[in-house]
């Protein structure tokens, strides 16, 4: 009995958070429901649509649906063949996948879909965002000497923190920022014992933040563990731990090296690289949300009406709030200043202010190209730590019974709870219906508030055993409001409908071989079904491809939208470009009629298009005169500028079937005659083909074209040109031949050399230490 009580007093905060994570994932494992947005996937996207329609609670996560979910499903599949997930062929008429960064490739929580059925193992790897959130957490915070109690409400704040639990159902930025404070663990730990394994454990956790989907807040990751490291050396006066922890911090960038130097590949060809984004900066009126979220509304209650939810989220619960301005106030914990710097320059850098425009300004790669306010989550983190903080300050000052000035404190919250209600109730800022919202979704914030006023004055009653009373209380108050915080905003659904097959896109897959589809359906189709698409929704996609999907309107050459390739169906070239794709069926909804978002194609006539699947939503049909994917070309012309290829490409008496459009010479000189593809056989980054031709001729791909791919000729290196803007082509000589596609980036390589010097450096460090004196964790 006694050892069992000891087990609890020493692991009661686990306890509490494996409660509280067990409590919010309850629809998971105790009803059969998972964490992904299925009845707003069945109701609001094609081709479910068609048949589905029911009541969805939360409609502002789309890029779930649309982007990550499918990435993933390509992703697994693509490793358990035995194959990197380097290309997707199913968008943008091919793209890259890994270098695409939220695709995921690397993060090692993939192991997770070899162990369980794929919706099970997608459940828990976004299951395990708050509860990894709040573990790692409750670690750093007992390292920076904070209560048991003081931890707990520091854990609890940032596991259900505001951006990552409106992030939550994407399983990638939560996962980059969740290890911020096992680095940080990491870092003091190292400084006090030169432990390897906290060297090792901060370097792999760069590394994991890095692997984890989201570059932008692994860089905010990385940026702020190196201003601690930078803190914690000066503060120790230890130069030399200062030194390593430096090394540390560049071996987990070696170690996550491959997506690095795969995203550079992505991002220096991409739309993104000459675009900068003045926008998603927090206006300053938003600031209310961290005491009241639904403020401006809520996107599950459809009464939103200002702000981007999501992206703006800084929520980290009221009884943190209150608890970190006790700690600016009042505590004297040693490391109080830093974190309230690093708030405020956060803060700052998310909000509108002269920082953030300056960060614009500079057009730093990344940051410059991304929403801003997405920094927030850092200021979240410190509130959090400085409510620890605030928390163990106001456990001193009960116990010592040291009231000076914390009334003052306890009136000026109910002094600001007057003000927000006296603007609410007189002077009224706003319209009649939004002043409702804001009453309403102000009246638990105000609750919360008030009790938290209560508890810090019952706490100075020297009787009843008030201080763990009070502790208790404060804890089950926060644990409270984060829960019912992100239960409201997270959907759990039923399984059934994630993404259920659709007769039309069963008989496609079962028809469709090499060719491409063309209708009003998106990724969600493409790479979940696998079915090669022409348009796709990525942030990282080609720029030049946009560019000759933008020429299909009018001829002019033109950028890439900012993150969409949408092709015009009535586009004065839509329909040699589609030939010219390969694009071999159009998906046609029934309902769509002649509306102008459906392909014409009956203003082309039946000698173009013919119907080969109907059923009672969904019509196919072929485009007979498409050109295979793959095909001899029998000449080429020479053209420089990019206008230039595209007026050549578009002429209407230009033979697109038999003549390329390349920019530099060809090894060889094609030439008329009978040529050949006998045989193919292809994976998403793979293709091989088995050619007779009687003279040399160009082997024409209709696939994007890009530096990482590389062609074999039996087994001899050959030259890929880029072709018709932005395909492939490859010389072949006369005879029989065979000819293989591979795409292997040399970033890739020089990403594994680098990871291997990384991992060769973290296993010195461990023998050097080893050698030295026996670890200590």
């Amino acid at each position: 009995m006694d050892s069992m009580k000891r087990f609890i007093n020493k692991t009661w905060p686990i306890i509490v958070i494996l409660a509280l994570w067990l409590f919010f994932s309850f629809s998971y494992f105790f009803k059969g429901l998972v964490p992904f947005p299925s009845k707003y996937l069945v109701s609001f996207f094609p081709p479910w649509n068609a048949s589905y329609g029911m009541a969805v609670k939360n409609n502002a996560m789309p890029d779930v649906i649309t982007q990550i979910y499918p990435w993933k499903k390509f992703t697994i599949e693509t490793w358990k063949k035995g194959e990197i997930p380097l290309w997707n062929p199913y968008s943008f008429s091919g793209t890259m996948h890994a270098g695409n960064y939220q695709s995921a490739v690397f993060n090692p929580f993939n192991i997770l879909f070899y162990l369980l059925p794929f919706i099970d193992a997608w459940s828990i790897l976004i299951l395990l965002q708050p509860l990894l959130a709040g573990l790692f957490m409750l670690l750093f915070l007992r390292e920076l000497r904070c209560s048991q109690a003081s931890s707990t409400i520091g854990s609890v704040g940032f596991m259900f923190s505001g951006f990552l639990v409106t992030w939550m159902a994407y399983g990638t930025l939560g996962f980059a920022v969740l290890f911020l404070p096992l680095i940080l663990w990491s870092i003091r730990r190292y400084v006090k014992t030169e432990s390897p394994g906290a060297f090792s454990i901060g370097a792999l956790g760069i590394a994991c933040s890095f692997f984890s989907g989201h570059f932008q807040i692994s860089v905010y990751v990385f940026v702020a563990s190196l201003c601690y490291l930078l803190f914690e050396t000066i503060q120790s006066g230890k130069r030399k731990q200062g030194i390593l922890l430096c090394m540390m911090l560049c071996v987990g960038l070696l170690v996550s090296a491959p997506q690095l130097f795969l995203t550079y590949d992505a991002y220096i060809s991409s739309v993104r690289a000459i675009q900068t984004q003045v926008k998603e900066v927090i206006p300053w009126q938003y600031i209310l949300t961290f005491f009241s979220p639904d403020f401006y509304g809520n996107p599950v209650t459809r009464n939103d009406w200002f702000g981007h939810y999501a992206e703006w989220a800084g929520y980290v619960g009221v009884i943190p709030l209150v608890l970190s301005f006790y700690a600016v106030f009042f505590s004297k914990h040693i490391e109080k200043k830093f974190f309230i710097v690093i708030f405020f320059t956060s803060f700052l850098l998310a909000y509108a202010s002269p920082l953030s425009i300056a960060l614009f300004q500079l057009k730093i790669p990344v940051l410059s190209t991304s929403a801003a306010s997405r920094i927030i989550i850092i200021s979240s983190f410190t509130l959090c730590v400085l409510a620890a903080f605030g928390f163990d300050q106001l456990i001193l000052d009960w116990k010592k019974h040291d009231r000076k000035n914390k009334i003052t404190f306890v009136v000026g919250l109910g002094l600001f709870l007057c003000a927000v209600w006296i603007v609410l109730y007189v002077l009224k800022p706003l319209p009649p219906e939004q002043i409702l919202i804001a009453k309403r979704n102000i009246l638990l914030p105000t609750a919360l508030t008030i009790a938290v006023c209560g508890v810090i004055v019952f706490g100075f009653i020297q009787r009843w055993n008030s201080i763990p009373i009070a502790s208790v209380v404060l804890i089950f108050l926060c644990c409270f409001d984060s829960y019912r915080y992100a239960y409201k905003w997270m959907p759990f659904d039923p399984k059934n409908l994630v993404y259920p097959p659709v007769k039309a896109i069963t008989w496609l897959q079962k028809e469709i071989s090499m060719n491409r589809v063309f209708g009003n359906i998106g990724n969600e189709v493409g790479s979940f079904f696998d079915i090669p698409l022409i348009e796709g929704y990525d942030a990282m996609y080609q720029g030049r491809y946009g560019e000759f999907i933008n020429a299909v309107s009018n001829g002019i050459v033109s950028p890439g939208s900012r993150s969409v390739v949408q092709f015009d169906k009535n586009g004065r070239y839509a329909l040699p470009a589609l030939q010219l794709l390969g694009v071999k069926y159009i998906l046609h909804r029934m309902s769509d009629g002649t509306n102008i978002w459906a392909f014409p194609y009956w203003q082309y006539g039946d000698d173009e298009f013919k119907s080969l699947y109907r059923d009672e939503h969904y019509e196919v049909l072929e485009y007979v005169h498409v050109f295979p994917r793959l095909f001899f070309a029998s000449s080429y012309v020479i053209r420089n500028g990019d206008q230039e290829i595209i007026d050549t490409l578009f002429q209407k008496d230009f033979d697109r079937r038999n003549t390329l459009v390349l920019e530099k010479k060809p090894v060889i000189e094609p030439g008329y005659g009978e040529g050949t593809i006998k045989e193919i056989s292809y994976t998403p980054s793979s293709v091989t083909v088995k050619v007779v031709n009687s003279v040399p001729k160009l082997l024409f791909r209709s696939e994007t074209f890009d530096l990482g791919w590389k062609a074999t000729v039996d087994d001899k290196p050959a030259l890929v040109y880029r072709a018709d803007y932005d395909f492939q082509a490859v010389p072949v000589p006369e005879g029989e031949h065979t000819v293989a596609f591979s795409y292997w980036p040399t970033s890739l390589t020089y990403g594994m050399y680098a990871m291997l010097m990384g991992i060769g450096i973290m296993i010195s460090m461990i023998g050097i230490h080893k050698k030295k004196k026996k670890p200590t964790l």
